[in-house]
């Protein structure tokens, strides 16, 4: 992550202050392990920005490193001039972090008084009538060297990747709709709006790569190995290795021939009647890669498990609200075939066969990635998108370790939710499917802060 470092000024507060801001704010920069960019100091008065034209210099030095930045901290070592500011940052197209100085008691007469306590609200203010988003975090007043300074940036830096990832990203729709299953309808037109662009492709194609195939390509083999390298696969036949390989190369061919950031798959029932496999781990695999992949071609889950895996950088899950857990209103056991990714398992997933699909088609369902889901602390959310909008909830609560009985099929496990029964109720009420999509992390503030202020998404309450 790289920052661009802004400093503003204003005539009459003391001048002195600001050249120990630069220092201050590098330091704090380069410590938290995050690179910067600064403009010479020698550019304007101070190596701040005051005027109109210092903003317009500023800005046209941003537009000369266009790219290079993730976002910018916007330092206020006194009371700044708000019209320098809007004009340096009104076009920087990136989250801003609007950071200021403290005061010290003691250091209240005007060589060092620095008022950056108001000053910061005729900058927001500003920001405000020009609808530029921005930043604000807790505390108002904060030293750059301080330790909370450092929480601030590392929950920055979230935003600036949850931001600048969902901005513009493009899903891969791999598969019609699932007849059945009219909960994962989707507004592709909306989604667009918003910079989401979808890539479809329908499934017979994929059938057709896949049989086109040899067992001996090199890409298969070691796909194949990778696999087995992945996930426990002792319990499947030879033919099923090589079928889910061609699988997982076809898609990985997807990804990169039309740049995909993440994919849904219409992973039943054709699969599993054609090519009498269960994609389960393959999914799980791509998640554990970094490649959002969600099951039943659920596009809006898709949606967040991105926002979820670049705020908390890692992989995130689609599951099922799936069972209550005994007589606990606050535990439920989240839970889907196989799709998990491995990081956020207990321990090494076992390939088998789905149960569900051996109901009636025995040995259709190879590869479902059964397991457990590890404890951590856990962020969830979803969306909808209708009416031209995209609809987003947030929440956090934890897996437990908690023990799921041994015959229940699949990768699931406990999750403990505050007041559950009556977010319950308010996802129901909203319009909400019966998938959630979770990672590792209490990511929720971030998330908010960078659906609501730069990505335009509805963002509702259900705590």
């Amino acid at each position: 992550m790289r920052f661009a470092l802004y400093f503003g000024n204003r005539g009459f507060m003391p001048a002195e202050l600001i050249e120990g801001a630069r220092e201050d704010l590098v330091k704090a920069v380069t410590d938290a392990g995050y690179e910067y960019l600064i403009m010479d100091q020698d550019a304007t008065r101070y190596g701040a920005v005051e005027t109109r034209d210092e903003g317009r210099l500023y800005a046209k030095w941003l537009k000369s490193h266009e790219g290079e930045y993730d976002g910018v901290i916007l330092c206020q070592p006194i009371f700044i001039d708000e019209n320098g500011a809007i004009t340096a940052l009104q076009d920087a197209g990136v989250p801003i972090l609007m950071q200021a100085y403290p005061d010290e008691i003691g250091k209240m007469d005007f060589a060092h008084r620095r008022d950056a306590f108001c000053g910061k609200f005729s900058v927001t203010d500003v920001f405000e009538q020009y609808q530029v988003p921005y930043t604000v975090m807790t505390p108002h007043v904060v030293h750059p060297l301080s330790e909370a300074f450092a929480r601030n940036l590392h929950d920055f830096a979230a935003v600036c990747r949850v931001v600048n990832g969902m901005k513009r990203f493009t899903i891969g729709c791999i598969g019609a709709r699932t007849t059945a299953f009219k909960t994962v309808r989707f507004d592709e037109i909306t989604m667009q709006r918003h910079g989401i662009n979808v890539e479809s492709f329908d499934l017979s194609e994929l059938f057709e790569f896949v049989r086109a195939k040899k067992d001996d390509d090199e890409a298969v083999q070691k796909k194949k190995e990778v696999l087995e390298a992945y996930a426990d696969f002792s319990l499947v036949p030879e033919e099923k290795k090589l079928t889910l390989a061609k699988i997982s190369v076809v898609i990985d061919e997807y990804i990169e021939n039309y740049h995909l950031d993440a994919v849904a798959l219409r992973c039943w029932n054709e699969m599993e009647t054609y090519l009498r496999v269960c994609p389960c781990v393959l999914l799980s695999e791509l998640n554990d890669r970094g490649i959002v992949a969600s099951c039943e071609i659920d596009m809006c889950s898709a949606i967040t498990m991105r926002a979820l895996s670049l705020a908390a950088q890692g992989p995130a899950a689609c599951l099922d609200w799936n069972n209550n857990y005994g007589e606990d209103p606050d535990k439920v056991i989240l839970f889907h075939c196989g799709s998990t990714a491995q990081k956020l398992m207990k321990e090494k997933g076992t390939v088998t066969s789905h149960k569900m699909f051996d109901k009636g088609d025995p040995g259709s369902g190879f590869g479902t990635n059964e397991g457990r889901i590890g404890a951590f602390p856990m962020t969830y959310s979803n969306c909808k998108t209708e009416n031209g909008k995209i609809t987003v909830y947030v929440s956090e609560g934890e897996f437990t370790a908690d023990e799921i009985e041994e015959a229940f099929f699949g990768c699931g496990g406990v999750a403990k939710i505050p007041d559950l029964q009556n977010k319950l109720i308010r996802l129901a009420r909203g319009g909400f499917k019966h998938h959630t999509t979770v990672a590792n992390g209490h990511v929720k503030g971030i998330l908010e802060e960078a659906f609501r202020y730069y990505l335009g998404y509805d963002v509702v309450s259900i705590d």
